[in-house]
């Protein structure tokens, strides 16, 4: 076997070393996620955002939003998961902060970074198949606000399917995966058919708030021109949920299908 000369040897030590970093960070970050409730303000807030004031870069994040603030994140569960986490600590769906008057509008970004979830699978979904999601406060591994983005599973859109014509702005109630939830089409995801709107009017306080769980998909393959369906539910519910995240698909099988 011919010999490196020294500073090849160098070269290759230090590249190893670096490939073996990033290796360990990455299972630290893993790990950190089971153990520390804050482990993604952590991410956000010590690693991404300085990264993207410093260098232009989002560090560990795959973008990170100065103006709106919020960073986008490669969830470590699933081949499409991505979350929105505010640059601003807001601990989550019960907090006022989501309803103040001048609140970043979150669906909305979350909305538009769905091409990461397809850009994760290297094809276009119909806006039906893709989705939004949060937590309640009980059902939740992380003190910091996050949306779920990632694939809906395909039973699910097919079951909501009937919804897609609904009048917009009013409730109807339906059983998903064994799970009471209520379902709303609107014609927005901004003012006053901001999802954390909709579901605080009858919901007030943070102590009811932390009990609910959102989703939101689109009512049809085009939720520019056939609208979103905003999906409810809470733990206080008969037959209630405080999460929907079980909706969605993490192995995102509905871009298997196309």
């Amino acid at each position: 076997m011919p010999a490196y000369p020294q500073r090849a040897l160098l070269r290759r030590g230090a590249r190893i070393a670096v490939t073996l970093a990033i290796a360990l960070a990455a299972g630290a970050c893993a790990r950190l996620a089971t153990v520390d409730s804050n482990a993604l303000w952590k991410i956000v807030d010590l690693r991404c955002v300085p990264s993207q004031q410093a260098t232009g870069t989002p560090g560990q994040c795959t973008t990170v939003d100065l103006d709106k603030r919020y960073a986008i994140l490669k969830d470590i569960v699933g081949r499409s998961q991505h979350l929105l986490i505010p640059t601003d600590r807001i601990t989550g769906i019960e907090s006022p902060l989501v309803l103040a008057p001048h609140a970043q509008g979150y669906w909305v970004d979350a909305w538009n970074a769905r091409t990461y979830v397809e850009k994760s699978v290297k094809r276009t979904l119909p806006d039906n198949q893709l989705g939004l999601e949060i937590n309640s406060q009980y059902r939740r591994s992380q003190n910091q606000l996050h949306i779920h983005i990632d694939c809906m599973r395909g039973d699910i859109s097919e079951a909501l399917a009937q919804h897609a014509k609904d009048t917009p702005g009013k409730w109807r109630w339906a059983t998903l995966d064994g799970n009471r939830y209520r379902i709303m089409r609107v014609t927005a995801l901004t003012q006053a058919d901001n999802p954390f709107r909709i579901v605080a009017q009858d919901n007030r306080g943070e102590g009811t708030m932390a009990t609910q769980t959102i989703l939101v998909t689109g009512a049809g393959p085009s939720a520019e021109q056939d609208g979103w369906l905003v999906v409810n539910s809470g733990i206080d519910v008969d037959n209630g949920s405080g999460s929907a995240e079980g909706l969605l698909d993490h192995a995102c099988r509905v871009a298997d299908t196309h």
